[in-house]
């Protein structure tokens, strides 16, 4: 019978993880992988670039826990951090290089062109989404979809909730 690890804080699950209990990484994984690949799909757009990027956070975490230190960061917030440093990583090897004249302004989004009946709503919050500084996506990713509340995210991210 595989024991219950529901109700197992993330401290201690790492601490059985590192010490080699397989089910104890298993149940980290299934507790975190789903926010991760999907705050980095919010960042990203791509679903294989973010799945890509849960699985190299995830690859580190699995070093990090051999020297884990549970009075420390939470897991989730050390996982955010990661991954959201992974998603800048990716978007700055991803930008391409333009002169000025060639940057559409991004502050403005035209929406007309996906008004034929429905609007794509996804499409439009997302240029929205990136074209704001990288530190307010991330709020508002954490906060509006990963459902965080202000002040865990602000905990999450090092900075005052205000």
């Amino acid at each position: 019978m595989v024991d219950d690890l529901s109700n197992i804080t993330d401290d201690e699950l790492v601490r059985r993880a590192a010490a080699g209990e397989q089910v104890a990484w298993t149940a980290l994984v299934d507790r975190h992988l789903a926010s991760v690949m999907s705050f980095a799909w919010y960042r990203l757009g791509d679903r294989v670039e973010a799945e890509d990027i849960a699985q190299e956070t995830l690859l580190r975490f699995a070093k990090k826990a051999l020297t884990w230190e549970p009075d420390g960061a939470k897991v989730r917030t050390w996982l955010y951090r990661v991954a959201g440093n992974l998603v800048i990583d990716r978007q700055r090897a991803r930008r391409p290089v333009s002169s000025i004249e060639d940057i559409e302004d991004t502050s403005i989004i035209d929406i007309q062109p996906h008004l034929d009946g429905k609007l794509d709503t996804r499409r439009v919050v997302h240029r929205a989404l990136i074209a704001l500084p990288a530190r307010q996506q991330v709020m508002l990713i954490l906060v509006y979809y990963q459902g965080y509340t202000v002040k865990e995210a602000a905990e999450m991210l090092a900075v005052s909730e205000h």
